[in-house]
């Protein structure tokens, strides 16, 4: 959601296949940087760079002992084409002002991630005509700064496109490949019950093409949400929506599953203060998640009387609190050591009993199940004559193998 960012929104990370890149470039104009551990991306709180009245990275981490920084947003040009932009008008490949903030952040032994996507404004997966050129576009970011991590925030209007959706993790998935070691996140809309119908969309497209992100994480606000409980039950449901739709176990949905918050007041009206963070991030450690980050640096900061009036600024957070405060759950999350290992898969099921035969004369209503193509599949609304499988998105649930 993030509709204060509307005026930024980005696109997402991917790596080039068509240009046959084949190694995580490790360093930019300004010189070499060596990759910190995946926990400080995992940590990494948005920043925005260019706009909401950008706070000094080097003061945060010197008051905070912050290291990462998740910098926003990258997306298509305002006025067409598939090129890198800095919120749409800045274009990447001539700019200094973000590098100089990445030179900053380097210089005291810290790292960025780079966010494409958002809320609002025209993505890269809708401007490209493909994958490899979406993710030709984005290994120019990638190059440019020398990254060693990206996040795909999908979010509307993007992931109501499936195209752009199918764009998008075609490029995240080549990205992955041709830069070894780069951290993926992507993030998405947050619901009561986990995510939405778009959101899962999304997941199922991800499975289709194979791919696996370093997590899946969800923003569990603007969305009539209530405090931590609230949120803490919606990554509970989430997981399940992991575990049906990618067949982990608890704890593997878990190590691939993120929390993207929203300090203070969000545009909705609904407040998340310390304690929330707080009971978020034992959450979080505890279920051993792979991500805990939230939106934003800009608003890490108490608002003066004259614009704290009960409103959502990007600029604060609308609630009582020190300097920086949220940032510290980051570097809270970044110093607990991830559980060791990568857990099991649990093993594929053996196929059950194959229902009844599909028939295209026959109507079908959502709950009737049926047998294709050595499948079983469910009806998700009213249907006749649409062959379970053919529509990427259609009226048959894959139940799986018979």
């Amino acid at each position: 959601m993030r509709r204060l960012r509307a005026c930024l929104g980005a696109a997402a990370a991917v790596t080039l296949a068509a240009a046959g890149t084949t190694a995580l470039v490790a360093s930019n104009a300004s010189g070499a940087t060596s990759a910190l551990g995946n926990r400080w991306y995992a940590a990494a709180p948005y920043l925005m760079p260019l706009d909401n009245d950008p706070p000094d990275p080097a003061a945060i981490m010197d008051a905070t002992g912050l290291k990462a920084f998740q910098l926003a947003f990258v997306l298509a040009p305002n006025g067409g084409g598939c090129t890198p932009t800095w919120g749409g008008t800045a274009p990447v490949s001539s700019d200094t002002a973000v590098q100089s903030v990445i030179n900053t952040i380097r210089a005291k032994g810290g790292d960025v991630s780079v966010s494409i996507g958002g809320y609002g404004g025209t993505k890269l997966g809708q401007a490209c005509s493909d994958a490899a050129s979406t993710a030709a576009a984005y290994q120019q970011v990638i190059t440019k700064y020398g990254l060693h991590a990206i996040d795909f925030d999908l979010e509307e209007p993007e992931y109501e496109n499936t195209a752009a959706v199918r764009n998008e993790i075609g490029a995240a998935k080549i990205l992955q490949q041709n830069n070894p070691g780069l951290y993926v996140s992507v993030t998405t809309a947050g619901t009561a019950d986990g995510t939405g119908w778009f959101g899962k969309q999304m997941l199922l497209e991800a499975k289709s093409q194979g791919f696996t992100p370093n997590n899946f994480s969800i923003m569990p606000f603007d969305g009539g949400f209530n405090g931590a409980a609230s949120q803490t039950s919606a990554l509970t449901n989430f997981n399940a929506i992991l575990r049906s739709t990618f067949g982990w176990d608890e704890a593997t949905a878990y190590a691939h599953e993120g929390f993207s918050g929203m300090n203070g007041r969000s545009d909705t009206g609904e407040y998340f203060g310390q304690a929330d963070f707080q009971t978020v991030l034992d959450y979080a450690t505890s279920h051993h998640m792979d991500r805990f980050t939230f939106w934003s640096l800009n608003r890490d900061r108490q608002c003066t009387p004259a614009d704290n009036g009960g409103r959502t600024s990007g600029t604060c957070s609308s609630v009582t609190q020190n300097p920086w405060d949220f940032a510290k759950y980051s570097v809270k999350f970044a110093g607990v050591t991830p559980p060791t290992g990568t857990p099991t898969p649990t093993p594929t099921p053996t196929p059950t009993s194959c229902k009844t035969a599909w028939n295209a004369s026959a109507v079908y209503t959502a709950g009737n199940e049926v047998s294709y193509a050595k499948h079983n599949w469910k009806a998700k609304w009213w249907t006749q004559n649409e062959t379970p499988g053919a529509a990427e998105w259609g009226p048959w649930q894959d139940e799986g193998a018979c």
